[in-house]
């Protein structure tokens, strides 16, 4: 299957970091063709972010950068400035993330872009939108996440709010960025015209946040830090077992608590007006979560998820990386792939999801070296000459 279904959608990245690099690799995924303009000498930062370096070589660059193309140009000159209007002449995608202002004043406003290629679609991913008094502002994934409420319900509520492992604002913001960049490419197939999409990264977080703002609103209800557990949904929660292990169950929608009394051999407890309903659950929280943990740590882990599986109950553990390459259902809907590359012979990461059944994406490649792709895209796409190429080199444009 050669298909892709983004394959006649080609994508001029800008910017750096993930907020908006994401979204290109999401793209890119379904076979967007994504050019990556990167500053020469240089690149993007996150060619060295990543705790571990073999070869001294990023190991997150690999992933955020697969599928794409990679050509250097100085943003800041006009020569460079030039050549990216000459790139989006060709494109249907303009994907940056820089701070508010700073296309505008290279001469690259929507307008000014729109001029050039009225049917682009210009993808901004900023801390707090292209609009509103903190617009200007700096904004990183962190800051997002904070005011967008969720680090405030994050962690132990004996402990100052904490964050997830992994840069969630970021990746949020891109997810909704690339939403948008489909809607509005869906859009243009009937209008004929691009428009601009504004992710905002507080505004992606605040919108994973559930009933948060009725809750205040409605009830003047805050939600706080509750630790492993959320607030009255129960049985959902981290249980000991016999062997040292922890296996998370969820069990908290009345049919499945039902499936759970009857595999811990405790019917009675479903009839049990403390724990019949959702709502009786959730204000019993505590003492049906001793219950529970006083049945599983007498069962040592894989016992206990025979039990629970073949009762038709929810559970498993808490996977780390090495989990993922041994579990056997990761491996038969590769959900991890392996893809070559120059250094590391081939680099393991994270498939292409969602799975589609006709036209599923793919990785094709890994991310690519800085300025690999410059002869190809600035002489064929462009169609400058070796010689032209040669002197935007030399003069450090590219």
């Amino acid at each position: 299957m050669t298909h892709l279904p983004l394959d006649d959608v080609r994508v001029i990245e800008l910017g750096q970091l993930l907020a908006g690099p994401f979204c290109g690799q999401l793209l890119g995924d379904f076979g967007a063709e994504v050019i990556k303009v990167e500053d020469p000498g240089r690149g993007d930062p996150m060619r060295q972010w990543g705790r571990e370096k073999p070869h001294g070589k990023s190991l997150w660059w690999p992933v955020v950068a697969r599928n794409k193309k990679s050509v250097t140009c100085d943003l800041r000159t006009p020569q460079g400035q030039d050549l990216v209007r000459k790139l989006v002449a060709e494109a249907d995608v303009l994907l940056e993330n820089f701070r508010p202002g700073t296309l505008e004043r290279w001469g690259m406003s929507p307008e000014e872009l729109h001029a050039v290629n009225p049917r682009l679609v210009i993808t901004r991913v900023t801390g707090f939108g292209q609009t509103g008094p903190y617009a200007p502002r700096a904004g990183y994934g962190s800051i997002g996440e904070a005011m967008g409420g969720i680090r405030y319900v994050t962690g132990d509520p004996s402990l100052p709010p904490s964050r997830a492992g992994i840069s969630i604002g970021d990746s949020l913001a891109a997810t909704h960025a690339c939403v948008g960049t489909l809607v509005a490419l869906h859009e243009r197939e009937r209008s004929g015209r691009g428009q601009v999409v504004d992710s905002a990264i507080y505004e992606a977080v605040l919108a994973m946040m559930e009933s948060l703002l009725p809750e205040w609103q409605q009830a003047g209800y805050q939600r706080e830090r509750t630790g492993p557990v959320l607030p009255n949904v129960s049985p959902s929660n981290v249980y000991p077992t016999r062997d040292g292990d922890a296996i998370l169950i969820a069990a908290n929608q009345d049919s499945v608590f039902t499936r759970l009394a009857q595999v811990m051999g405790a019917k009675e407890l479903a009839d049990d007006e403390r724990y019949a309903t959702h709502g009786a659950r959730g204000e019993h929280m505590a003492e049906l979560d001793e219950l529970i943990s006083a049945w599983t740590v007498t069962y040592p882990a894989d016992e206990l998820l025979r039990l629970l599986h073949d009762g038709g109950v929810p559970a498993g553990r808490i996977y780390t990386a090495q989990d993922m390459f041994a579990d056997p259902h990761f491996e038969a809907r590769e959900a991890i792939v392996r893809v070559p590359h120059p250094d590391f012979g081939e680099v393991a990461m994270q498939n292409v999801v969602p799975k589609l059944s006709g036209t599923p994406g793919r990785v094709r490649s890994a991310g690519p070296a800085l300025g690999q792709h410059n002869d190809e895209v600035y002489g064929g796409l462009l169609g400058l000459s070796p010689q032209e190429i040669a002197g935007l080199s030399t003069a450090g444009i590219i």
